[in-house]
């Protein structure tokens, strides 16, 4: 299984006051901090490794993380450094410990998906990246793909156009090729990355059908919580 770069290191404006003293990654969810949600998923899914790209209160992610040993994973770490580089610039920080090609999740997500049957699509598309979608019609948030027939024709997050019915879903893996060109701390967002994939028809996408949940919004951390609680898992 491809390793895991989880995008961590943000501000998490929207849950504050929650996160005004901790990272959003470390926010309780139904009695157990976010981050050890997902490592423990991770595990169930075959994975083997992780890259934490952290910023903002990431030391105290590290403090409870470790290297992972607690969720049967190696866990690295990829700090921001001195100024927030983004999505892509945290990603670009941290291609030394993710190798060729790898899984980008973010870090307030919780996905029902299986990881495999996503490397195995990306492995068959043979493109450079590929982004798992949902159909959505607006429902959980503003829909940016325009996916028919099996085919990502279009993703835009910034300004998306009426006949887009799917959204970006969470997950989706990049090669290196991709990121690497641009330099070390600088800023910039993996979005922007993924529209120009897209125009360029080198954006496989691989439709999902079970929603997403997240926790960067105080209503999304309660449909979150009220998710593992249904399912018995505190």
């Amino acid at each position: 299984m491809h390793p895991v770069a989880i995008l961590a290191g943000g501000l998490a404006t929207r849950l504050r006051p929650i996160t005004e003293k901790i990272p959003k990654a470390l926010v309780d969810v139904a009695g157990q901090p976010f981050i050890c949600r997902q490592l423990l998923y991770l595990r169930e899914q075959g994975v083997s490794k992780v890259v934490l790209c952290i910023g903002y209160l990431g030391e105290q992610i590290e403090a409870v993380v470790g290297d992972g040993n607690q969720f049967g994973l190696s866990v690295l770490y990829a700090p921001d450094g001195p100024k927030l580089l983004g999505t892509g610039g945290a990603l670009r920080q941290a291609l030394p410990l993710l190798g060729d090609d790898f899984f980008v999740l973010y870090g307030d997500s919780f996905l029902p998906v299986d990881f495999a049957q996503v490397q195995a699509a990306y492995a068959k598309s043979g493109k450079p990246a590929l982004m798992t979608v949902l159909r959505n019609a607006n429902r959980w948030d503003k829909s940016n793909v325009l996916f028919r027939n099996g085919q990502l024709i279009q993703y835009n997050k910034h300004n998306p156009s009426l006949d887009m019915e799917y959204i970006d879903y969470g997950l989706g893996i990049i090669s290196a090729g991709c990121i690497d060109a641009f330099p070390l701390g600088q800023a910039f967002d993996l979005a922007d990355i993924y529209q120009q994939l897209s125009l360029e028809d080198r954006l496989a996408g691989f439709e999902v059908h079970e929603r997403f949940y997240e926790i960067g919004s105080h209503s999304g951390l309660r449909e979150t919580e009220d998710y593992f609680r249904g399912k018995g898992i505190a």
